[in-house]
């Protein structure tokens, strides 16, 4: 194993555009942190000395344990790549890719490459230096708290991007959410449908039932709910995915059964209460926030009606997991979900036991699943890049993309995060 230049300053970047001061301007300029630098270099290189892969320089040295078939990191600026890394411990690596610090080699996948990562995440610190989290952790922002009105906020700062951007990567059923696969070779289409009927079955949802959807999306369950013949109450707060789904419960003619409203679950009438034999949510939960899951259980358990029952698709992490990490502030934070935490499951079944009447009753794991539906959107997501860059989205809005496409295809593909759909009943 050779080594990499001691000191840390710029080398050669690789030939991409500099990122638009006024739409990054954190990502302008480096840090200008060489201590710090100096400690996540040798952080990095302890980490990589016994994994499969490569990580290279400009100078020709390497790091790690990998041959030439391993997947490769290239290091385009040392100084970029461990001063973005120093400086902010949980948000540099995503950083230094989004500029063009490091890519993937020329012959290596990115969630190839970030999955030997995220197998050995919580042991890339040394244990002694772990327990020196909160010195460089960095705190929620007040402003990502899921309030009312911040919910609003954090939703629209995602899913009001453009509808553009999200049809040129989605299947045609336009789920946002991990699919179901019944084997390596079905459609994502397919498998999104399947996902779909595993919500609906398990919250038992049958012609004349009456369904509340906690988050719309672009309104596929809520269309095949009422292709089912029940009545859909959906509420979302994003302007841009309420609009094209009234459209398309148009085209799918069943606009009479359904209501979309633009509304938080918190507003949704008292009047209502106990109306609703079915509950669903997909991958909704995540936006919530610890601090209002007791309400969003809670609202949930008031407005089902006696007998009725719920499901939830909910992204989860191992419960040590999320108790290490429920009050940092990570690169997904900053640059996709404002505002979103992941819980586990026994997260989920301590809210629901302290402050509801409802009692998980079925459980179905869907995380291998989730590593492929991510594969295929980032598949699609590169293949369309053309089209999505004419609605005015930028290079540096690529890489930060296909960056977080890769890195949670990674998490799902080693276990670190899981997705499960919950079935709830009354106890």
């Amino acid at each position: 194993m050779t080594d990499s230049p001691t000191d840390l300053v710029p080398t050669t970047r690789s030939a991409l555009p500099a990122p638009d001061q006024n739409a990054w301007p954190e990502l302008a300029h480096t840090p200008d942190t060489p201590f710090k630098g100096r400690v996540a270099k040798s952080l990095m290189k302890r980490a990589v000395r016994k994994m499969p892969v490569r990580v290279t320089f400009p100078d020709g040295t390497s790091w790690g344990r990998g041959d030439a078939s391993s997947p490769e990191l290239a290091v385009a600026s040392s100084a970029g790549l461990f001063n973005r890394i120093g400086d902010q411990t949980k948000i540099g690596l995503g950083e230094a890719y989004m500029v063009g610090d490091w890519s993937a080699g020329p012959s290596t996948d990115l969630a190839e490459l970030l999955t030997p990562f995220a197998a050995r995440l919580t042991r890339l610190v040394p244990v002694p230096l772990q327990k020196l989290r909160t010195l460089v952790d960095i705190d929620l922002p007040g402003a990502d708290r899921n309030t009312t009105e911040g919910s609003r906020a954090n939703i629209e700062a995602h899913y009001d991007l453009s509808n553009d951007l999200f049809t040129r990567f989605l299947d045609p059923t336009l789920s946002y959410s991990s699919a179901w696969f019944a084997d390596d070779d079905e459609s994502l289409e397919a498998a999104q449908v399947r996902k779909m009927d595993g919500i609906l079955d398990q919250a038992a949802v049958t012609e004349g039932s009456r369904v509340l959807e906690i988050g719309s999306g672009w309104g596929s369950l809520a269309i095949r709910a009422a292709q089912r013949g029940a009545t859909v109450t959906t509420i979302t707060l994003s302007q841009e995915q309420a609009a094209l789904a009234q459209q398309r419960f148009e085209e799918a003619g069943v606009a009479d059964q359904i209501e979309i409203r633009l509304q938080d679950y918190r507003e949704v009438p008292e009047a209502e209460s106990g109306t609703y034999d079915a509950i669903v949510s997909c991958e909704m939960i995540e936006a919530v926030g610890e601090e209002f899951w007791p309400t969003y259980f809670q609202t949930i358990d008031r407005l089902l009606a006696p007998g009725g029952r719920v499901s939830i698709q909910a992204i989860t992490m191992a419960h040590h997991r999320y108790r290490a990490t429920r009050r940092s502030y990570g690169w997904i934070q900053k640059y996709i979900f404002p505002g979103g935490l992941i819980p586990s499951e026994k997260a989920i079944d301590l809210s629901l036991a302290q402050h509801t009447g409802l009692t998980v009753t079925a459980r179905r794991p869907l995380g291998r699943h989730y590593a492929t539906t991510l594969r295929l959107w980032r598949e699609a997501f590169n293949a369309n890049w053309d089209e999505i860059s004419h609605f005015g989205f930028d290079e540096t809005f690529r890489r930060m993309w296909e960056f977080y496409l890769a890195y949670c295809e990674a998490g799902f593909a080693t276990g670190y995060l899981d997705v499960v759909q919950l079935q709830m009943q009354r106890r």
